[in-house]
């Protein structure tokens, strides 16, 4: 079993990095993203990102340290003197820091050189999501229905924000994603150097119904935030726009529940009608 440090003082410098916390300024604390919760900080440990440190209740502890290898730093501090030190209520009695991953790692590069041998291929794209409940819910839906990887434009809010995350039930660890600063040119690279094909989901008058697409082994749906939508320049390097028929008096779903509705169907609505 690890030794943790005991913090009994709101003013020990050894938790410096998680006092006063706001998801916006985590990464000028040496680059890091913060996990919250058991299941989700589960999750940290078991992914492949690097452990900055732990900072747990007593009872927490307890449960996660059998998870916990030696060589990680470990605070354990009462849930209070925890929410006083990091400025909001911890009622989960579990926190955690991570180093964000590089570049390099994170990248569309490295996502098309993952994918370029595999035979299927399932990718989400978000264009503007700005919501961080939507994120965390884009990210939670990816890995329930088994995508490839998230790629998101330049406005996308930050999917390793603390409440994205937590939203997400940690999945934001561990399903590959990256952020790309030439939006369109990056849906050219990958509809052409991997035979995707892109499917815009947007309520227009060239949208078809969601059922009446053919599903592709290689393709990828792409989303926008409910009240703007995509892009006229999205849409139009869409080789398929499909919209989910509604009643006429609802013109839109939330981005996350249409994301589910999409990757449902193009995932999963193939596999059960095998079954049959």
């Amino acid at each position: 079993m690890t030794s943790p440090t005991i913090i009994t003082s709101i003013d020990d410098p050894r938790v410096d990095l998680y006092r006063s916390v706001r998801d916006a300024d985590l990464r000028g604390r040496r680059h890091l993203c913060m996990a919250e919760s058991e299941l989700v900080v589960r999750r940290l440990l078991n992914s492949h990102l690097d452990i900055h440190s732990l900072f747990l209740s007593p009872e927490k502890y307890e449960r996660l340290s059998p998870f916990i290898e030696e060589s990680l730093e470990v605070y354990v501090a009462d849930v209070s003197l925890m929410s006083s030190i990091s400025g909001f209520h911890i009622h989960r009695g579990t926190l955690a820091l991570a180093h964000r991953p590089a570049k390099s790692t994170a990248s569309i590069q490295s996502i098309k050189t993952s994918l370029q041998s595999k035979d299927k291929i399932a990718l989400l794209f978000a264009e503007g999501i700005t919501n961080v409940d939507n994120m965390g819910t884009l990210f939670r839906n990816a890995a329930a229905f088994g995508v490839d990887a998230v790629i998101l434009d330049s406005t996308c809010c930050d999917p390793l924000y603390r409440k994205a995350i937590r939203v997400s039930m940690g999945h934001a660890l561990s399903v590959p994603w990256a952020t790309t600063d030439d939006w369109i040119a990056s849906l050219k690279e990958i509809q052409s150097e991997l035979n995707v094909t892109l499917i815009g989901c947007e309520t227009c008058v060239d949208a078809v119904s969601l059922w009446e697409v053919e599903q592709k082994d290689k393709f990828g749906l792409i989303m926008g935030e409910e009240k703007n939508g995509l892009s006229a320049s999205t849409l139009s390097v869409c080789d398929e726009i499909v919209e989910i028929p509604m009643a006429p008096h609802v013109p839109s779903l939330n981005v996350g529940i249409a994301s589910a509705v999409g990757l449902y169907e193009f995932l999963c609505r193939k596999s059960l009608n095998n079954r049959k």
